[in-house]
């Protein structure tokens, strides 16, 4: 390395050399860059995969029925109920006389039974549907897009959560220290001895089965591991000599915590995030494929494992379903090793 490249590299901050260690590794970079891909895709999950047009001209007139329910004598039909956009029947009044119909690339909602396919439920792949359809009749593509999307909002709420959590019940004890991080660990301990999947069970034959319910459930346990972490991180800080000048020169605990301990500490709060966003997107799964997750009828990935354990003659449906969970969690797992690399005080620039 060249004395002018070194001298740049130290002009640099932590973080501008921790990303430039990142992009080194090149497998955690294409990893990171195919994941945002998927999340990007999936968020606009209504305009790849849909059973309703995005626009149609119809006589002389725009319809929106993205954002729109249009009951069926709209187009020609004959009932007051919400158009089916799969009927053939309404098809075929969408494309004819000059009128048309843009489709998004995969015409199936998650939700979309096709109740005109040639043969029985579930049906192997075929040009109706590309990965097949389960054992409802809904397309297994539109099943894996929503799907994704769910346990991937899913675990950044729940990471988020945890992150709070447990930054602020970290910060607090090892900041502090002696009686009050003796008793918050003693609670901790207890805490963390409660039967947790118990807990779930119990609380989903009480009330009804929501994502809401389900996070808050988790949340609850989901943030003493990173607590840990940054206890120990605090409580190495807070002996050095920077803290003891922030001290004597009258500054609050709050702020010093923000802006002095906190900065210095978030090496395994970083480093935690991928690791512990695989950890929710598979407890959400094993909870929907033990039935104690989500709603009946959402897109689950759980859902769909549980029906390929249901269906073994159903090929696809566990192929494609495992194909979509073994590829998040790999990408992810690239992720955290090239970030754990890039934090790494050892490495060298």
């Amino acid at each position: 390395m060249s004395s002018s490249t070194e001298a740049t590299t130290a002009t640099l901050s932590p973080a501008r050399r921790a990303w430039r260690r990142f992009r080194r590794n090149r497998l955690g970079f294409a990893s990171l860059l195919v994941f945002a891909a998927l999340v990007l895709l999936s968020l606009a999950a209504e305009l790849i995969s849909n059973d309703r047009p995005l626009v149609v001209r119809y006589e002389g007139q725009w319809y929106w029925p993205l954002w729109r329910d249009y009951p069926e004598i709209t187009f020609g039909g004959d009932f007051e109920t919400p158009t089916d956009y799969l009927d053939p029947y309404v098809r075929q009044r969408l494309t004819s006389a000059g009128n048309w119909a843009l489709y998004p690339p995969n015409p199936y909602g998650p939700k979309a039974l096709n109740y005109w396919a040639p043969g029985p439920h579930p049906a192997p792949p075929s040009r109706a549907n590309l990965l097949g359809t389960d054992d409802r009749g809904r397309d297994l593509l539109a099943q894996l897009i929503y799907g994704f999307r769910l346990s991937v909002l899913f675990a950044l709420a729940l990471t988020f959560i945890g992150v709070v959590l447990g930054v602020l019940a970290g910060a607090v004890q090892g900041y502090f220290g002696g009686r009050i991080d003796l008793t918050l660990q003693r609670l901790i301990e207890i805490w963390s001895s409660m039967p947790e999947l118990y807990l779930l069970i119990i609380f989903s034959a009480i009330f009804a089965p929501s994502v809401a319910l389900l996070l808050v459930l988790l949340s609850l346990f989901g943030w003493m591991g990173l607590a840990d972490y940054v206890r120990a991180e605090f409580l190495r800080n807070r002996q050095l000599d920077y803290v003891r000048a922030a001290r004597a020169l009258g500054l609050s605990h709050a702020a010093i915590i923000w802006r002095h301990i906190l900065p210095n500490s978030l090496t395994p709060v970083v480093t935690f995030l991928p690791f512990r966003m695989s950890a929710a997107i598979l407890a959400l799964t094993s909870l929907d494929f033990l039935g104690l997750g989500v709603p009946p009828g959402t897109p689950s990935l759980g859902e769909l494992l549980a029906q390929g354990k249901a269906n073994i003659d159903a090929w696809w449906i566990s192929l494609s379903t495992f194909g979509v969970l073994v590829l998040t969690l790999t990408l992810l797992t690239f992720m955290g090793d090239a970030l754990r690399d890039a934090l790494d005080p050892r490495k060298q620039d």
